[in-house]
């Protein structure tokens, strides 16, 4: 087994863990770490790290409750509450249990995630509550590689560019009636189509990464429809690039953290009519750079 140690031997003794490498550019498997016991400092910057190093850290066999969900994640900072899901006992908590009864809305699409907000989600926190027998994996794509790869012309082009987004997934949610197009001019409002860089630097690796997705993605600022779209459709397509990618098979009981400042995810929406359920949160980030 290929065990990298490297940024988790700076934590305690007796909170101590190991990181495999599973994927080239992104995804390792955290062992020994029991997510029931609370992190301490050490622990949680070795965790932090290694979080940033591989992009997507994947821990199993952890049945937490909830509660125990979201204060896990308010070590990595506030939470975000989700605009568009109903809010239960847990605001924080957005679920996502599908069925044929209650098919996906907008999982199945590469994206990172509310980059319709100001300031985006920085890290994601997935658990695995309900598992179809087949299907249902989650795919993710390492936008550092796909820039990295990018030719040296084509880079220089992009790095000063910025793109328009917006919830355009979540307006299928408003019916014509008075009552939904008000609440939908209350959302324009608060989401006022921001304008990301199209290539984003990480806050704290330097890195640099692809920063537009289909899902939220509108148009490239101050390009014609017909340039936006050229350009838009060679960084789309960096996505379906096998070698920066990387695929789970979920367990109930995995928990999975990953850097939405770095990377893209899709849900496949292959288990119909089986059921798939999920609780996530989302850790507020900053303003894109």
């Amino acid at each position: 087994m290929n065990i990298n140690v490297g940024t988790a031997t700076q934590a305690s003794a007796s909170r101590s863990f190991e990181v495999e490498r599973i994927g080239r550019h992104l995804g390792a498997e955290i062992h020994g770490l029991d997510l029931n016991n609370d992190f301490d400092p050490q622990t949680f910057a070795a965790f932090e790290a290694a979080l940033i190093e591989h992009k997507v850290l994947i821990v199993r066999n952890q049945h937490l409750s909830t509660a125990q969900h979201v204060k896990i994640s308010r070590h990595f900072g506030d939470l975000e509450v989700h605009p568009f899901r109903p809010k239960g006992e847990f605001p924080e908590i957005l679920v996502l249990d599908n069925n044929k009864d209650n098919p996906v809305l907008s999982t199945d699409v590469w994206h990172s995630d509310t980059t319709f907000r100001e300031k985006p989600t920085k890290y994601t926190i997935l658990r695995c509550q309900i598992m179809p027998k087949t299907g249902g994996d989650t795919l993710w794509c390492d936008m550092t590689a796909a820039y990295d790869n990018l030719s040296p012309t084509f880079r220089k082009m992009i790095d000063g560019l910025y793109a328009v987004h917006d919830f355009k997934n979540f307006r299928t949610l408003f019916s014509k009636s008075e009552k939904d197009q008000a609440e939908l001019r209350q959302m324009e409002e608060l989401y006022p189509n921001p304008l990301h860089p199209v290539v984003r630097t990480h806050p704290k690796s330097g890195r640099k990464a692809i920063y537009v997705n289909p899902q939220f993605t509108v148009k490239i600022d101050g390009l014609n429809d017909d340039e936006s779209k050229a350009i838009l459709d060679v960084l789309y397509a960096q996505v379906h690039v096998p070698e920066y990618q990387f695929r789970l098979r979920w367990t109930e009981g995995t928990i999975i953290f990953w850097d939405n400042q770095s990377t893209q995810h899709y849900a496949a929406n292959d288990y119909y009519p089986d059921r798939r359920r999920m609780e996530r949160t989302a850790v507020c980030g900053e303003k894109p750079v």
